[in-house]
């Protein structure tokens, strides 16, 4: 599918912002070539064949570069200071590492929300999302406090409330079910998080690999192995499984290397599933998911101030139970170092864009203005280096992948308005 014509003679107005030269991938619209981009007035303006000449007050050379739709982080942990060391600077990982839309995975709860809006949402160049924790105290210091997580630290009526005053900006829920939750309280915490989602007509993202260490008394016959099987049943249609790829106990993957059953059966019931990369990715075990026809459907980066190189606010500990999944400031990333992997994995191109922007507007429920860079829309835009070569690409469990194509964020229009890639935590690859 083409854009519609457009003759040059007719423009009379320049665009306020022409990127010419790039690659223009936008799967939504079934484009991907020679196309550039104009936009006026914060909008997609017009999609134009490569070369034409139109007036524009700003003419921006992207050749050699991807352009594709604003990207969409799926899992952002960025309630900066409220969640100690664990939330980010929205815009460090969001226009400043070419993302333009971010969505937190359970940092705000009921009770802190109203500080997200003031303190997130409202002030950032960012656009920002929330996947509200199911839990009162959210996420704060990245669940450091298991017992922070139990039953009675859940309130299905105060939850549901907020969330459904507060539509424009949370879209679902967040909670995990994983091995040191179950040791600890079994699937009750899974039960009211499914009451909550269900109650509110939303989506519930839910974690799935060991995130806690076992209590002093062990796993009390818990069987990481049947977590999923467990949960699955209290799922329904568009609720998300997060972490495919986790090299941890209690993932899609068992302790015999091969993928749940469940897995298919969840799938055939219209679950969905995000890769959620961060501390939780394996190339090994994303190899046997893959082979086994298991694509998740979007992709999130998964950054927090464990495990990225960020400083620590004063005060935060110094270690996490979660030590072995951690970086603890040795490592740099962004959504598009995933979009990377990803591909060395190998999926396709059109695949990996559409993992981070109509997929993402389809299975989170976003406004349906994202995700595009159709006509009219919100003029949302990544420009992304693409680079073709030898890199050595490693994961949290020291496996080393050999990438041959990378791919790095150059800048990002926010309806329009340019930022720049420059955050920190952006990563130098290392030549394979």
């Amino acid at each position: 599918m083409n854009p519609p014509p457009i003759d040059p003679s007719s423009v009379s107005t320049p665009f306020d912002t022409l990127l010419s030269g790039g690659h223009l991938v936008d799967p939504a619209q079934g484009l991907d070539g020679a196309w550039d981009l104009a936009v006026r007035d914060g909008r997609v303006a017009a999609v134009l064949p490569r070369g034409t000449a139109v007036p524009a007050r700003t003419r921006i050379d992207v050749s050699g570069k991807l352009v594709i739709p604003g990207m969409i982080d799926t899992h952002a942990h960025v309630f900066q200071h409220v969640t100690g060391r664990f939330g980010l600077d929205a815009d460090l990982c969001g226009v400043q590492s070419g993302v333009t839309t971010l969505i937190d995975q359970g940092g705000p709860s009921c009770m802190t929300l109203p500080a997200f809006r003031e303190y997130v949402v409202k002030p950032k160049h960012t656009r920002v999302f929330a996947y509200m924790s199911a839990y009162l105290v959210g996420g704060m210091e990245g669940h450091y406090f298991p017992n922070l997580y139990k039953p009675d630290c859940l309130d299905v009526d105060a939850t549901v409330k907020s969330a459904l005053a507060n539509t424009d900006i949370v879209k679902g829920f967040k909670a995990h079910a994983e091995l040191g939750g179950f040791a600890r309280w079994g699937i009750e915490v899974m039960r009211l998080s499914a009451d909550i989602a269900n109650r509110a007509g939303l989506p519930l993202y839910i974690h799935f690999g060991q995130l806690w260490p076992l209590p002093a008394e062990g796993a009390n016959g818990v069987d990481a192995d049947t977590i999923l099987a467990q949960v699955v049943p209290l799922l329904k249609a568009g609720d998300i499984l997060a972490h495919p790829f986790t090299r941890h106990p209690g993932g899609f993957v068992d302790q015999k290397g091969q993928v749940h059953g469940i897995v298919r059966e969840a799938l055939a019931k219209g679950l969905k599933v995000d890769v959620g990369h961060g501390s939780h990715f394996s190339y090994r075990m994303a190899r046997i998911a893959l082979d086994a026809g298991i694509v998740p459907h979007t992709l999130g980066a998964d950054m927090h101030g464990y495990n990225t190189a960020v400083p620590a606010p004063p005060g935060t500990p110094a270690e996490h139970s979660d030590a072995e999944h951690m970086f603890f400031g040795k490592v740099r990333f962004s959504l598009a170092s995933a979009m990377t992997a990803m591909l060395a994995l190998g999926l396709p191109l059109q695949q990996v864009v559409r993992m981070v922007s109509c997929n993402v507007v389809d299975v989170f429920g976003l406004p349906a203005e994202l995700g595009t860079l159709a006509l009219g829309h919100p003029a949302d835009v990544t420009v992304l280096h693409d680079e073709r070569g030898r890199w050595a690409l490693r994961d949290n469990e020291g496996t080393q992948l050999v990438g041959e194509r990378l791919l790095r964020p150059a800048f990002c229009l926010r309806e329009g308005v340019r930022h720049d890639s420059d955050a920190s935590i952006l990563p130098a690859v290392e030549a394979a």
